[in-house]
């Protein structure tokens, strides 16, 4: 079904939270029409807004306008945010039901309003339905806050990133007011309407700058050298008609040297400018959620940060939303930083009596800039956390309110990647150059670079950089790596548990994308893992997504205590790649000497196939042969670099492949010989009809059941009615039956585009973990949180139920004694 234009009203949303059992309510908003000689500015694009606000209320008044120009449901959803970014208040504007090609409509407001007992930098949120790139709207918003910056911020594309300032209500004059760089920049405009000769650009004092001439084409550019001076800044671009698409380098694209990356902030008010740029992220995270046992004493860590490009002072303090109660700041309050530094303040509390909650501010305030202060906030709660207890699926996470927020969930062991578990079931979990492993008692953390040397002569490592997450064991518990080392592509080996690393460089090649195998249920190696190499070939200029790779099996060999190589096996010439940061496929399993390997291909474009075609084959490593290639199924659509295939195998050695797909049912198939993929295989069958499934994890459990979970996108339900919206999803299949259909288990906070850079593994227990990270398409949402939001999901009844992992989920260790 195509959701088609017609009038929606703002309850909408509540109705649609209501049908999902949530109770975070919100208040319906009347929705009045504006005048056009009321708007003083409209933009294009989506984005937001931060108010340096004092004490007092605090009134925003955002306003629409349906351009018409597609067919398309456009409801914008308005969002206002406290420092630590809870909710204080959201409206959404309907589409106004207008035809489309009939010119603009109307401009709607709605009025959002917060009293400010405690000043700080709040936040408006604006995203769209149907419309992440703000296309087919005009917005804007008017406020009583004196100090307030735009960040223009739409959804992501996969191209170069570039945020024009679209402007869009040419019956008014108009300025855009923004931090010029510090080096050689131009800006240039297009679009300008007729009658416009000139642009002018100002400094804060209100000196000239520039007149710029403008085409008869509609067009202006204009450099501004290094050299002029930047003692008076913002600047400002006066436009005498606003209408037309405005980039300026270093605000609205960027070098790599830029101070300010990603980040288009400016404003239409030159009085309205403030110090937000090199102000941002003083504090996170913005709001921590703490349980404990009542009278329990614990700490918690923020970070303060300097986003200036100069040294700078911070002051820290606490202070109470109500009565103040037993906490405090452990070491200094005041301290300095270096430009682009960070340092972690603690706060030391104490639990309250059962059923009582506590809350305190940590305020944070720049010396050289005291009137731009923020704060973080930390509330403890008596009793255990939501998070304790399996999931009421699914998780739906909602705008600032993630796991912490809404669960309590706070872990106490690295959630940087997947976990990975070895023969006595230990944790590990890699991230950079970082190994962090559990020894029984407690994590520690490695510095891969110190405890690597070369194994052909013992010398230390200069750098060291990991390509892949995963990590691989023995059957004799060793730990396997892989990773440039000093430029040169490497297998790392820990024969002691991962306190010492010997790097052993791989055979001569180009590739740079690497796959390894690990253990996905029941293949135990007998000793270093089967390595996939993938050297780029060619990118397709007509179809974007087709790429061409050589794909070619390394096989290690252990002897002794040296690792040799045999010369690589070519796989193929035309694999469409390993996309892994989502799903993290295993492209290749092993057992007995015996490897199988899976891949996708590209097509000639004259040729007609239903979808990439996939392909296993094995190789005897005993008679030193190659097999046959065997076709296991399509996966939609052809030419595609997310169709990465996925491999295991069960208790009996039967292969179990899915093929990859974008936005497609994943294609099945198992082999019909154990631990041989030439013996034919069953005909391919899908997962469900009608299912968009993309990125593939895949594991077997110890029962033969087939676990996988994937991205699979929905349309038009709630929590998002009116447009699409990404699941993380999971689906089983016992052994012999067919799949089940897919269970939801994570529901992003916003529609349209995301991505959950999901990895799913399996412990030697059967226990089945899931690492995630929402990624929301729209640029101004991930701006606004440095770092991660990684969570990890265990479930210990093969998918039955599942909760946010604990500490002790993580540390069930199993007998092993060394085969």
């Amino acid at each position: 079904m195509q959701l088609v234009r017609g009038f929606w009203s703002c309850s909408i949303g509540l109705a649609c939270l209501l049908l999902l059992g949530e109770c975070w309510a919100v208040a319906e908003t009347a929705v009045t029409v504006l005048p056009d000689e009321q708007v003083t500015w409209a933009i294009g694009g989506v984005g937001g807004a931060y108010f340096l606000a004092t004490e007092g209320t605090l009134t925003v008044e955002v306003y629409k306008r349906d351009l018409h120009r597609y067919n398309r449901v456009t409801e914008l959803r308005a969002i206002l945010v406290s420092p630590d970014r809870r909710v204080l208040a959201e409206a959404r504007i309907p589409d106004d039901g207008l035809p489309t090609g009939k010119g603009s409509g109307p401009f709607q407001m709605v009025r959002l309003e917060t009293k400010v007992d405690h000043p700080g930098v709040y936040g408006l949120n604006i995203t769209v339905s149907q419309d992440r790139y703000g296309e087919e709207i005009a917005w804007g918003f008017r406020t009583n806050c004196q100090h307030y910056v735009i960040e223009t911020a739409r959804g992501h594309r996969d191209e170069a990133h570039r945020e024009p300032i679209v402007l869009l209500h040419p019956d008014k004059p108009g300025d855009v007011v923004f931090l010029p760089r510090s080096g050689e920049f131009g800006i240039q405009a297009t679009g300008l309407p007729r009658g416009v000769t000139t642009l002018q650009v100002f400094d804060a004092q209100g000196r000239i700058l520039a007149e710029i001439p403008v085409t008869a084409e509609g067009t202006a550019s204009h450099r501004f050298p290094a050299q002029l001076s930047r003692d008076a800044v913002p600047w400002r671009i006066y436009f005498p008609r606003q209408q037309g698409i405005l980039h300026i380098d270093g605000v609205t694209q960027w070098d790599s040297g830029d101070q300010y990356r990603d980040l288009t902030v400016w404003t239409p008010q030159p009085n309205a400018w403030f110090d937000w740029l090199p102000n941002r992220w003083l504090i996170t995270p913005y709001r921590r959620i703490v349980y404990g046992r009542p009278g329990e004493d614990g700490t918690i860590e923020f970070r303060v940060h300097n986003n200036a490009p100069k040294p700078r002072t911070f002051l820290v303090s606490l202070e109470f939303p109500q009565d103040s109660w037993p906490v405090s700041l452990e070491g200094p309050n005041s301290f300095a930083l270096r430009p682009g530094m960070a340092r972690n303040v603690t706060v030391r509390y104490q639990v309250g009596s059962v059923g009582q909650g506590r809350t305190c501010f940590v305020r944070v305030r720049p010396e050289d800039e005291p009137e731009i202060t923020t704060f973080a906030s930390l509330t403890v709660k008596a009793g255990e956390a939501p998070a304790a207890k399996p999931l009421a699926l699914p998780l739906i996470l909602r705008p600032y309110e993630h796991e912490n927020e809404q669960l309590g969930y706070l872990p106490d062991y690295p959630v940087e990647n997947q976990v990975y578990f070895d023969m006595e079931n230990r944790p590990y979990v890699c991230s950079g150059g970082a190994l962090y492993v559990w020894d029984g008692q407690r994590w520690h953390g490695h510095d891969l670079s110190a405890i690597v040397r070369w194994g052909d002569s013992g010398r230390a490592v200069r750098s060291l950089r990991v390509v892949t997450p995963k990590i691989a064991y023995d059957q004799t518990n060793r730990v396997y790596l892989l990773a440039q080392v000093d430029g040169r592509s490497s297998l790392l080996v820990s024969r002691d548990g991962a306190r010492s690393f010997t790097a052993h460089e791989l055979p001569p090649g180009e590739g740079q994308t690497f796959d390894i195998e690990v253990f996905t249920g029941h293949n135990v190696l007998k000793g270093p893992p089967p390595i996939l190499r993938y050297t780029f070939l060619l990118a397709d200029p007509k179809v974007f997504w087709r790429r061409l790779y050589r794909l070619e099996l390394i096989l290690p060999e252990l002897r002794g205590e040296e690792i040799r190589f045999a010369p690589p096996i070519v796989i193929s010439e035309k694999v469409l790649g390993h996309s892994a940061h989502s799903g993290s496929p295993s492209c290749v399993v092993s057992r007995e000497g015996r490897v199988h390997v899976i891949w996708s291909e590209a097509t000639d474009l004259a040729e007609k196939v239903p979808g990439a075609p996939t392909y296993v084959v094995t190789y005897d490593c005993a008679k030193g042969e190659l097999g046959s290639r065997t076709f296991v199924g399509y996966g939609l659509p052809p030419n595609d670099i997310h169709n990465t295939p996925s491999i295991t195998m069960d208790s009996q050695g039967y292969l179990h492949a899915l093929g990859g797909t974008h936005g497609a049912p994943f294609p099945y198939a198992r082999s019909l010989v154990p631990n041989d993929a030439g013996g034919g295989w069953t005909e391919p069958t899908i997962l469900g009809e009608g299912l968009r499934q993309t990125y593939i994890g895949l594991v077997c459990g110890p029962d033969d059941t087939l676990h996988t979970v994937f991205r699979l996108w929905k349309s038009q339900e709630a929590p998002h009615p009116l447009s699409i919206f990404a699941a993380l999803s999971y689906q089983q299949k016992a052994s012999g039956q067919d799949w089940h259909a897919p269970q939801i288990l994570v529901i992003p906070p916003f529609s349209e585009y995301s991505v959950f850079y999901h990895r799913l593994t399996i412990d030697r227990l059967g226990r089945l973990f899931l690492s995630y990270d929402c990624w929301s398409t729209y640029w101004f949402y991930r701006n606004d949180y440095p770092g991660t939001r990684r969570a990890l999901l265990v479930s210990p009844d093969g998918g039955q139920t599942w909760k946010l992992a604990s500490q002790a989920d993580l540390t069930q260790l199993v007998p092993f004694a060394p085969r």
